[in-house]
């Protein structure tokens, strides 16, 4: 039996400006949304506070749902205490956190299915990324149908920004009026507040605002 809610999707915000985007084109797309975030024992809390105060200002109802399994399993930087770098083994970034989206997903799925919900927004590309296997379009092409097998329910991911260079993702907050809200935001793979500017997702983000030609508001906001 299905609760009742108002919700037509549920939106993945880690508390980054990706998935911020993410919200503000749900609220556009589905007329309303329900944030849901991931306490995955992740190294920098002040990701989930980010969440927080960004669903606050969108005036979304928002979830924290605990997950510390990655913390258990370990050996990626996001969870460890470890320099950022290159696994040797995988050429994959140290900051890849195996199966997180994966597993994101399927909570999010678990979590819409009960309430009535169809719609899973999150906020991937395959065009600036960090080469990630689980933010590719065709393994999320492939997870949304076992998960539609799985639950024996019609239900979609959504990935507006798939196909989006981050200077496009600013030009596309912009136009949805998320803009304020990247000032809310975290990438920094340091945690540091004021961003350290040199990591490797600092300078993603400092190319994509410099190429739209717009001024990071995080950075006038700590």
């Amino acid at each position: 039996m299905h609760e009742i809610t108002e919700a037509k999707s549920v939106v993945l915000l880690s508390g980054g400006q990706d998935s911020t985007t993410c919200l503000y084109w749900a609220l556009q797309e589905f007329g309303s949304t329900v944030a849901l975030t991931f306490d995955y024992q992740q190294r920098h809390r002040v990701e989930l506070e980010c969440a927080q105060q960004v669903a606050r200002l969108a005036g979304v109802p928002q979830k924290t749902l605990p997950i510390n399994t990655f913390s258990a399993l370990g050996n990626n930087a996001l969870n460890e205490t470890l320099p950022i770098g290159v696994n040797q083994e995988t050429g994959l970034p140290n900051t890849f956190v195996p199966g997180r989206n994966f597993i994101f997903l399927t909570f999010a799925a678990a979590y819409a299915y009960p309430r009535g919900i169809r719609n899973l927004v999150i906020g991937v590309s395959q065009i600036d990324y960090s080469g990630y296997p689980d933010c590719r379009e065709g393994s999320l092409k492939t997870l949304q149908q076992a998960l539609c097998l799985g639950l024996d329910y019609e239900i979609s991911i959504h990935t507006p920004l798939m196909h989006l260079s981050k200077k496009e993702v600013i030009e596309l907050a912009i136009q949805l009026g998320a803009f304020p809200a990247l000032a809310l935001t975290h990438t920094c793979y340091l945690g540091q507040q004021p961003p350290c500017g040199k990591c490797p997702a600092c300078r993603i983000r400092a190319q994509g605002f410099a190429a739209a030609g717009v001024s990071d508001p995080l950075l006038f906001s700590v």
